[in-house]
């Protein structure tokens, strides 16, 4: 699963970047901005599954406990 996420925040910055060569290549603005917010929306997910709860574990870490058993 770390490696899933680890790909995903690859993807964000990659996306990023390419968002900011399309825009100073072209000028146009509606396609990097669609990359940037699919970006943002990556970000949100990985932050969602790594971030932890109120009782001190994070889903990927609960997901990862499942498994074990």
């Amino acid at each position: 699963m770390n490696i899933v996420l680890s790909i995903v925040m690859l993807t964000a910055f990659a996306l990023i970047a390419g968002a900011f060569v399309l825009w100073r290549r072209t000028g146009e603005v509606k396609q990097p901005a669609l990359m940037v917010l699919l970006a943002l929306i990556a970000i949100a997910n990985v932050l969602i599954w790594t971030v932890p709860s109120s009782d001190g574990s994070s889903p990927v870490e609960q997901v990862e406990a499942a498994g074990e058993n």
